[in-house]
C-alpha cells in the first residue's frame, strides 16, 4: 500500500501532480485489497486508514498530519490503538519512501511571522471566521450544483454537459489558470498580489466539477481557495499576506474538512511551529464556523463541533 501511494506520486511528478487525487487514490486502492482477503469491518476501516494516511504523507511531505487525518476523518472517536500506530508507521514509511525516490514536493515560505499578542490573536479570529464561511459556502455551492446535476436522469450525461460547460469557461476567457491543481498561483499567493476574484472562480468551477461527476482532487483547489483569499485580507487584517495566505491555505481545509487537528498539525509541518500558532487559531475558528456539512457526506458527525451545534439547537428551542 506504502509502495503505490509513493508510486502514485512519483509517476505524478511529485506533489506537483494529482495531490488530492492521490490521496482518494490511496483510500480507494487500500479498499480493493477488503474483497481480494474477504476481511471484516473493522479490518476494512484499517486499510483505509493506512491508505488515506500514506497517500497524504507521500503526497504532501506531511507525515504527522497524514496519519492524523486518516484518523480523524474517520471518526477520532472510535479508533483503536493498533488502528493509530499502523496509521502513523505507514504514514512515515511513504514519505520516507519519496524522500528515497527523490520526489520533489512544494515549498512555501512565510519569511515574517510577528509575536503573537491578544491583538494579533484577535484578528487571527477573524480571519478564521471568514475562511470557515468560505469553506461553508464551499459545501453549499456543491450541494446546489449537485442537485441541478441529479435532475439529469442519464449519469452518464452529467459529467459530459459539465465538461462541456468548463471547456466553453476556459475558451471564453481565455484562461487554464482556475483548472487543475492551479500550484503556480498558490505558491505566488505568498509574494504577490492576488487577483481579488481568484478565490471566488476556484470555487465555483472547482464546486461545479465535482457536482458534474469528476470526483476525487478536491485538498488542493482547498489550499488554492484559502491562500488566494488570505492573501486579500491583507487589505483589512494586519498580518503579513505570506501568513494571511498560509493561514487560509489551511484553515479553508480545516472548514470543510472537519478536520481541525490534522489541519494544526499540517500548518506546523509547512510553516514552522511560529506560523503554527497563527494558523491553529484561524484552523480552530474555521472549524467551528464552517457550518455543520463537510466534503465527506460518509464522515462521522461527532466532535466538539457537532456537540456545540446540537447544543446551540437546543438553546434556540427553549
Amino acid at each position: 500500500m506504502v509502495f503505490l501511494s509513493t508510486l502514485l506520486t512519483h509517476v505524478a511528478g511529485g506533489s506537483s501532480g494529482r495531490e488530492g487525487t492521490a490521496v482518494q487514490m490511496g483510500g480507494a486502492i487500500a479498499d480493493q485489497f477488503t474483497a481480494i482477503f474477504k476481511i471484516n469491518t473493522a479490518e476494512r476501516k484499517t486499510i483505509l486508514i493506512i491508505g488515506i494516511s500514506s497517500g497524504f504523507a507521500a503526497v504532501f511531505g506531511t507525515p504527522l498530519a497524514g496519519a492524523i487525518f486518516a484518523i480523524e476523518i474517520l471518526s477520532i472517536k472510535k479508533i483503536k490503538i493498533n488502528q493509530v500506530f499502523a496509521s502513523f508507521f505507514v504514514a512515515y514509511i511513504a514519505h520516507y519512501s519519496c524522500l528515497a525516490w527523490q520526489v520533489k514536493h512544494t515549498l512555501y515560505s512565510i519569511p515574517t511571522i510577528p509575536a503573537i499578542s491578544v491583538t494579533t490573536s484577535l484578528w487571527a479570529i477573524v480571519a478564521g471566521v471568514i475562511f470557515g464561511l468560505t469553506a461553508f459556502a464551499f459545501t453549499s455551492t456543491g450541494k446546489l450544483f449537485e442537485n441541478i446535476f441529479n435532475k439529469i436522469n442519464f449519469a452518464p450525461l452529467r459529467p459530459f454537459i459539465g465538461g462541456i460547460i468548463i471547456a466553453l469557461f476556459i475558451i471564453v476567457f481565455n484562461s487554464t489558470k482556475y483548472i487543475g491543481l492551479g500550484i503556480p498561483t498558490i505558491q505566488d499567493a505568498f509574494i504577490n498580489n492576488a487577483g481579488q476574484f481568484d478565490f471566488a472562480i476556484k470555487l465555483i468551477l472547482t464546486s461545479f466539477t465535482l457536482s458534474a461527476g469528476f470526483k476525487g482532487g478536491e485538498v488542493t483547489p482547498l489550499f488554492f481557495i484559502g491562500a488566494t483569499l488570505g492573501n486579500l485580507l491583507i487589505w483589512f487584517i494586519p498580518l503579513p499576506m505570506a501568513l494571511l495566505a498560509g493561514m487560509g491555505f489551511v484553515a479553508v481545509f480545516s472548514g470543510a474538512t472537519n478536520c481541525a487537528i490534522a489541519s494544526i498539525v499540517l500548518g506546523i509541518e509547512l510553516f514552522g511551529i511560529q506560523a503554527g500558532v497563527y494558523v491553529g487559531i484561524a484552523s480552530v475558528a474555521a472549524y467551528f464556523t464552517s457550518g455543520p456539512n463537510g466534503i465527506y457526506s460518509a464522515q462521522l458527525k461527532v466532535g466538539a463541533k457537532y456537540a456545540a451545534y446540537n447544543l446551540f439547537k437546543k438553546i434556540t428551542k427553549l
